[in-house]
């Protein structure tokens, strides 16, 4: 007998397959992923057009009143992703930062908890704190091995596991050793299971290139204002773009300058082009009545 719990594994399973897909394109298309923070931003990303979903863990922090860089529960972490993974049909990836601890275990649970909560794939960092220092190579190495583990325990093998290094975003060691740096560890993290690399603060182009041409994995890359469009990323070998808290200060950007109007002027001329009410409303309900 089929149950509920069977319906819903076999859904998600197809969702990572979904995601796995999206991944290895043919027509040379990197997978842009816009970083959604609660259930309405990931309803509106979906509506807008996006393929799949990442979560950002700072957004998501700082809709909880907490800051960015671990400020974040794991139980947070995983009521903020099921929120989202409820309201859209797209496969969800959950950004766990460090996995809400420094051990292997830790690793394990929250990606356990993560998939419970409807993600497909997770991104997990190799920093120890933001600025650094990072896990040495082994320790990551045996922390997503721990994620590998705990996905296919949890009855999703295919989980999407992006390895993030801070090598960059960090500016950690000598500049002209940062490259091969982070190609060390790109081996490590294949040979341990990682599915793609992701190197946040790095968008130089020429850099970019040789590391998708040297390193084992699809490179992910962090992009927003300044970084160059997703078609030049797409044209070095890119496959993969995010754009980390980039949404989310866009929005609270145009919230603010709305609120300093409203106070200061009392004009509303920064509301103008807003969502409409209906359908905030309407993103946040229609793919839950479809479920």
């Amino acid at each position: 007998m089929t149950t509920h719990r069977d319906t819903a594994q076999l859904a998600q399973r197809e969702l990572a397959a979904t995601l796995r897909a999206l991944h290895a394109s043919s027509d040379g298309r990197a997978l842009v992923l816009p970083n959604a923070w609660d259930a309405a931003s990931a309803a509106l990303i979906a509506q807008a057009g996006a393929r799949a979903i990442a979560t950002t863990s700072g957004g998501v922090a700082w809709s909880a009143g907490r800051p960015d860089g671990h400020g974040l529960t794991r139980d947070q972490m995983a009521a903020a992703v099921r929120r989202i993974a409820e309201v859209v049909d797209v496969p969800v990836s959950a950004d766990i930062e460090g996995g809400y601890g420094p051990d292997a275990e830790d690793v394990e649970a929250t990606v356990r908890a993560v998939v419970e909560a409807g993600a497909v794939g997770v991104n997990l960092e190799d920093s120890l704190a933001p600025g650094g220092p990072l896990h040495d190579m082994p320790a990551q190495a045996a922390r997503l091995r721990a994620a590998r583990t705990a996905a296919e325990e949890a009855g999703l093998p295919g989980l999407w596991l992006n390895a993030r290094t801070d090598v960059f975003l960090f500016g950690i060691g000598d500049p002209e050793g940062r490259v091969e740096h982070v190609l060390s560890r790109a081996k490590a993290y294949a040979e341990a299971g990682a599915d793609s690399l992701f190197v946040p603060g790095l968008v130089d182009l020429d850099t970019v290139a040789e590391l998708v041409r040297r390193a084992p994995l699809p490179v992910n890359v962090m992009a927003g204002p300044g970084a160059p469009a997703v078609t030049a990323l797409e044209a070095v070998g890119v496959r993969r773009v995010s754009v980390g808290t980039a949404l989310a200060q866009t929005a609270y950007g145009a919230m603010r300058r709305a609120a300093a109007e409203l106070l200061d002027s009392g004009t509303y001329a920064a509301m103008e082009g807003a969502v409409d009410f209906g359908t905030v409303n309407s993103a946040v309900t229609t793919a839950r009545a479809r479920r």
